[in-house]
């Protein structure tokens, strides 16, 4: 590989520890990967929060289409990102890639960006996974129990499962996601069944619903569901043939959850009807799904699916929890956090210190907000539903402008191997690709305000996504840094543990 020739040119490149500082491989095949890195997409609490949520917020009936235009620009994405992934192994993914293409001070910058943005991503989560617990104690149980209680249980249960092995822990998320799939799509079923006045229409399809000013700020909103597909090859080191099953996988992920996303939105204004989607999304908010669902398959269903609309956000907790452990892993082999995060759990091959970090964050932020939430805001709720809103769109900007970085380090990868004309394609596939994130970018910094609920001129609608851009200076700061005083820690940025194959295999040559 032409990773080899380029390592052969970084002197000093140290040697690692070997057994303990590699993950274990061959723990994941297709379904376990796919199960993975879908469950991080939390269908149920997309078709049930987000879409209504977009229809409410941006007025656009055109929901179902969004999803197809992002499935495709993603496709574009997914094919230079796959190739990568044959040339490239490791548990840092989006840093390994970019500094493989545009350099390991780039790298070294884009692993920050992800530390914080996969961060940002889980802990939000527990912010509403905290509310909806409570209300289920006040339904069903007639408890009161403050939200921040649910929420550090589940940060604890979470990090105990990040220790096991990903075997195992992908058995978990297997059984959460498949059980939440097939509900929504028993209430897709029963909405095609059953249809408001408007019948089976297909007006959400029509290119004329997207049209209008929102229609970026909706891309924005939409393409967080997609969240997830792009975390196969964070796996790649835990697989059997990851130059086969993570590519597989990716193409898989996101060209499923298109289709799945783009039909069960498209349910919901079937069930409705097209004229009064926005306005029913607007009144009833994330209560939509559960109150079309009582009418047409009845109470019980509904009440289950309230209670899998909580288990299927532990499961994206879960998820992200192993992508950050994992990314601290990589980060810690390479010299980029403290060796200790580069050693893994001897029992279950798992990044044990880097889960211990993730873990440690979610209960300091939930502490931070849990603390908030008892002085008088005039509406307890509100701490709650800043943590999701807040941290939800700070991490999905981060992983939008990983994308953008991915695809431009595609090109030059491949132009600097000489193999542009062979891979001439794909490389225009990721110019695209690249092109279209950016966009999405832009939308997503200049309508943040409208994202997060702030008001105009909310100085939250530069301070949150200032987040990220800090974490890009930072990162870059640290690259420069490690390149004038480490530089055998800058030349193994990417490299993983390649780098130790690399020398062993040169002394054994010796």
């Amino acid at each position: 590989m032409a990773t080899e020739s380029s390592s052969k040119s970084r002197p000093g490149i140290s040697t690692f520890k070997g057994q303990d500082s590699a993950l274990r491989a061959g723990r994941l095949g297709t379904g376990g990967l796919l199960l993975s890195v879908l469950a991080a997409t939390a269908p149920l609490m997309v078709v049930a929060g987000v879409m209504p949520t977009t229809f409410a917020v941006m007025g656009i009936v055109g929901q179902p289409l969004l999803y197809v235009v992002l499935g495709l620009v993603l496709v574009l994405f997914s094919v230079g990102y796959a190739e990568m992934s044959r040339h490239v192994h490791n548990a840092g993914a989006f840093y390994a890639y970019i500094s493989r293409g545009l350099g390991g001070t780039a790298g070294a910058s884009a692993a920050l960006v992800a530390l914080v943005a996969y961060n940002a991503l889980q802990v939000g989560i527990y912010g509403i996974f905290g509310f909806e617990v409570s209300g289920l104690f006040a339904t069903y149980a007639d408890l009161s129990v403050a939200w921040w209680i649910p929420a550090l249980v589940a940060a604890l249960v979470v990090g105990a499962l990040g220790w096991l092995k990903i075997d195992v822990n992908a058995r978990v998320l297997g059984v959460l996601l498949i059980v939440e799939v097939a509900l929504v799509v028993i209430f897709d079923i029963a909405a095609v069944a059953d249809p408001a006045a408007q019948g089976l229409s297909l007006h959400a399809f029509n290119p004329d619903t997207l049209s209008g000013a929102g229609v970026g700020t909706a891309l924005c909103f939409c393409i967080a569901a997609f969240l997830g597909f792009e975390q196969a090859p964070v796996y790649a080191e835990e697989t059997s043939r990851p130059h086969i099953l993570v590519p597989r996988v990716m193409f898989l992920a996101v060209g499923g959850v298109a289709v799945f996303f783009a039909l069960s939105s498209w349910a919901l204004t079937v069930a409705t009807g097209p004229s009064a989607i926005v306005a029913q999304s607007q009144k009833q908010s994330a209560g939509l799904l559960f109150g079309l669902t009582e009418s047409r398959l009845g109470g019980t269903f509904t009440d289950v699916l309230h209670v899998l609309f909580v288990t299927g956000m532990f499961a994206a907790m879960l998820s992200f929890h192993n992508v950050v452990a994992r990314y601290a892993f990589a980060m810690g082999r390479e010299g980029l956090l403290p060796a200790a995060f580069g050693r893994t759990n001897s029992a279950s091959g798992a990044p044990g210190t880097g889960s211990l970090l993730q873990t440690a964050v979610s209960v300091v932020v939930v502490a931070v907000f849990a603390v908030a939430d008892d002085k008088p805001t005039g509406d307890p709720t509100v701490p709650v539903l800043h943590l999701f809103t807040w941290f939800g769109n700070i991490g999905s900007l981060g992983v939008i402008v990983l994308m953008a970085a991915a695809s431009a380090s595609v090109i030059v990868f491949f132009v600097r191997r000489g193999a542009a004309g062979a891979q001439a394609w794909r490389l225009v596939t990721s110019a695209l690709a690249g092109i279209a994130l950016l966009v999405i970018a832009v939308y997503t910094v200049k309508d943040f305000d409208v994202l997060v609920g702030a008001g105009p001129g909310s100085s939250l609608s530069w301070v949150l996504p200032g987040i990220i851009g800090l974490a890009v200076l930072a990162g870059l700061a640290q690259g420069l840094l490690l390149r004038a005083r480490r530089p055998e820690a800058h030349a193994r940025i990417g490299l993983g543990n390649e780098a130790f194959q690399l020398e062993k295999a040169a002394g054994e040559a010796s």
